[in-house]
């Protein structure tokens, strides 16, 4: 399969389904990446970047496309969804995972709003969550118990985010665990990543 994968800064597609992507490259399918910003407003534009492309090789990346965009100052609709049309065309995803829309960060919303809209014709569209998710109720659940060590260790690739403090007192390592087991238990497993399908046409 061709799968592709958008987010709103660096770390995002990894925090947020980054168990189910290291299936996916055990797999050998073909792994696209769209970032929108280098997330400037969240630390050092150069680290991030860098940060983003080791991760990217970890998980077996075909091919990262940058939106070249500035974080927190996205740009007007019609551009981010030609744009993304674009990248459709040449990727030809048979999946497309993307940031929940209810989302207390405007990029957030912003990626997903434009991503419903340029996946107008793709049969397999899926939200994932993030830190700053609101009302996240999965309907899709993915058993990552085998891969969860493997997934800490991919963020821990961001070491200029995780070295920050955040209010829950769990740095983002911790963090990863903490929804694993929570996610887990609610699709009655030990750990899980949680997705909420926008289209999921079942092949029979």
């Amino acid at each position: 399969m061709n799968i592709l994968a958008l987010g709103a800064h660096p770390d995002d597609i990894e925090y947020g389904c980054g168990g189910t992507f290291l299936k996916f490259s055990r797999r050998g399918e073909n792994i696209y990446f769209m970032v929108l910003t280098k997330g400037e407003y969240g630390g050092d534009a150069k680290t991030r970047l860098k940060e983003q492309e080791m991760a990217m090789k970890l998980l077996g990346v075909k091919k990262i496309f940058w939106g070249g965009y500035v974080d927190t100052e996205l740009p007007n609709e019609r551009i981010i969804i030609t744009h993304i049309d674009k990248i459709i065309e040449e990727v030809k995803p048979d999946e497309v995972y993307v940031n929940y829309f209810d989302d207390i960060h405007q990029d957030h919303r912003t990626l997903a709003e434009c991503t419903l809209a340029a996946t107008r014709y793709i049969k397999k569209v899926f939200f994932y969550e993030d830190y700053t998710s609101n009302n996240f109720e999965p309907d899709i659940f993915v058993d990552i118990e085998d891969v969860l060590e493997e997934k800490q260790r991919l963020i821990q690739v961001y070491s200029s985010q995780v070295s920050k403090s955040y209010p829950t007192k769990l740095d983002m390592v911790e963090s990863v665990k903490a929804t694993a087991n929570f996610r887990g238990f609610q699709g009655k497993i030990k750990y899980a990543e949680g997705f909420k399908a926008f289209r999921f046409l079942r092949d029979i």
